[in-house]
């Protein structure tokens, strides 16, 4: 079959689909970017690419993404961060029609690759109840009680993935993100994730003068953070490796609420007032990722450093936050 495009990426419009795109271009790539935000709001907009607002939930709109594609990348989904999922569980969830129409459309097509941008809000919470947690390994995700909402949909699609390779012989490939972060993510208006929120907020503190600031919590939930470089590099590596078994693709730095802003202020050259709202959306008491398995698959695992990651990741956001303070 010839192909009008080596790869699609759905969710292009997305903040690490939009970084996908750029690399699958650099290297010379033919790339298809697909997305349901108006293409004023994606986060990055590529002209080299063919970029095509559609809604994925609608099969036939799957159906024409795909069409004379090699490869797809699922990255669509309607998410956010924690205070997001917390309060849109059914919009969450009604992203399994966009995951169910674009894997059958995929393998209705012929494509020869399908990856699934699953999530480590898959994981069981009672392996989560602790800020001393032990890191999650793949198994860990059953017996199943995932996040309510988003993480039913992405344990459901994952599942779907695995019977389309069983029944029909279609190649999927699955990763469970853990706290993707960097420049060029969303950085405000609800969506944001933690990483994003702090970097505004200690932005603000350092542009205003005003150094108080808000934290989620009590500052003591952990969590692992990972740089988009990282997770671009092992998306790709998933994707054309041999596994189709869901593997964690996160760092494995843990770290505190507290310590995040710890970082982000070393880098401001501030400090701040915390005031902690414990009654704010802040998910499970700690997650980190167990990345024996994809050393043992793939001899690798994100390493950027965290303080690394964020020093990068704060000058793209104090420069946004600059520019909207006018």
């Amino acid at each position: 079959m010839s192909r009008c495009v080596d790869v699609v990426v759905a969710g292009g419009g997305g903040f690490i689909g939009g970084h996908l795109v750029a690399g699958l271009l650099a290297e010379g790539r033919t790339v298809r970017c697909v997305d349901i935000k108006p293409r004023h709001e994606w986060h990055q907009v590529h002209p080299a690419a063919e970029n095509v607002v559609a809604d994925l939930s609608l099969l036939d709109h799957a159906r024409a993404a795909v069409r004379d594609a090699g490869q797809v990348y699922m990255l669509a989904a309607d998410m956010g961060g924690m205070g997001f999922i917390e309060n849109n569980r059914a919009a969450c969830m009604l992203s399994v029609l966009t995951s169910t129409h674009m894997l059958k459309a995929a393998h209705e097509a012929g494509v020869e690759r399908y990856f699934y941008s699953s999530s480590a809000c898959v994981y069981a919470a009672a392996k989560q109840s602790a800020t001393n947690v032990t890191p999650l390994k793949e198994a860990d995700a059953y017996p199943a009680q995932p996040e309510d909402g988003y993480g039913w949909e992405k344990l459901f699609s994952e599942r779907m993935c695995r019977h389309f390779e069983e029944d029909y012989g279609f190649a999927c490939r699955v990763a469970r993100y853990h706290n993707v972060y960097g420049p060029q993510g969303t950085w405000s208006g609800g969506r944001e994730k933690a990483p994003a929120a702090v970097c505004r907020k200690i932005a603000e503190a350092a542009l205003s003068g005003d150094h108080r600031i808000d934290i989620w919590g009590d500052g003591q939930q952990t969590r692992s953070f990972m740089y988009i470089d990282d997770c671009l590099h092992g998306t790709r590596m998933i994707m054309n490796g041999d596994s189709s078994a869901p593997v964690n693709l996160g760092s494995s730095e843990l770290v505190t609420i507290n310590q995040l802003v710890g970082l982000v202020e070393d880098i401001a050259g501030i400090r701040c007032e915390r005031k902690y709202q414990t009654d704010a959306p802040q998910g499970v008491r700690g997650r980190n990722s167990d990345n024996g398995l994809i050393q043992e698959l793939y001899g690798w695992e994100p390493s950027i450093a965290l303080a690394d990651g964020l020093e990068k990741t704060y000058a793209w956001v104090y420069d946004q936050v600059k520019r909207a303070r006018g």
